[in-house]
């Protein structure tokens, strides 16, 4: 029997599954039946509240072969091989190890490649309030003028610490703390 954490047997992979951030869940659910995706978003909030459990699932939504749409299959090579965290074209970076301008500029290389085979190229940066200055001056170009099909997810528990030049280029989203009920 292969053993599995039981909070990732048990994290949402549809946006229908997350409890407590409808709001979030109604306004990523329009802009995709609008067909109007920002190209970078900032995920706030607490620790365990669905940030990185979001982007996954936006990842799945984007690249998923019936979509994009709002409800992944999670069945097709696309949605597993994102929910398995081997998907080529979906990159998941701890902010807090990768926060340097050397290590942005190697990122901001590789987001000029076009996508092997997904719909979408995602980039999500868990922890990027850790990200240093001199990374997010190297990344703001990029932001200003993305390439297609490139979308980055920004994941952070302190958005304080995020310089207002890449919040105005980002669509922001405040996760609220779950209730206990």
């Amino acid at each position: 029997m292969d053993f599995q954490v039981s909070a990732r047997k048990w994290r949402p992979q549809k946006f229908s599954e997350l409890i407590g951030q409808e709001h979030i869940v109604r306004t990523l659910s329009n802009a995709i039946e609008l067909e109007r995706i920002s190209h970078a978003f900032v995920f706030s909030g607490t620790r365990g509240v669905g940030k990185t459990t979001t982007a996954r699932i936006l990842a799945r939504v984007l690249n998923c072969e019936k979509g994009p749409t709002i409800e992944p299959c999670g069945i097709c090579s696309f949605c597993t091989e994102i929910t398995e965290g081997n998907c080529i074209d979906v990159l998941e970076i701890d902010g807090a190890s990768n926060n340097k301008v050397d290590e942005m500029r190697d990122l901001i290389d590789k987001v000029g490649y076009a996508t092997s085979a997904a719909r979408y190229k995602v980039y999500i940066i868990d922890e990027a309030h850790m990200v240093t200055q001199q990374a997010w001056n190297a990344l703001l170009k990029t932001l200003e003028e993305p390439p297609p099909r490139v979308i980055f997810i920004f994941a952070t528990t302190q958005l304080i610490k995020f310089p207002e030049t890449i919040l105005s280029r980002c669509q922001c989203f405040e996760f609220k703390p779950l209730s206990q009920s």
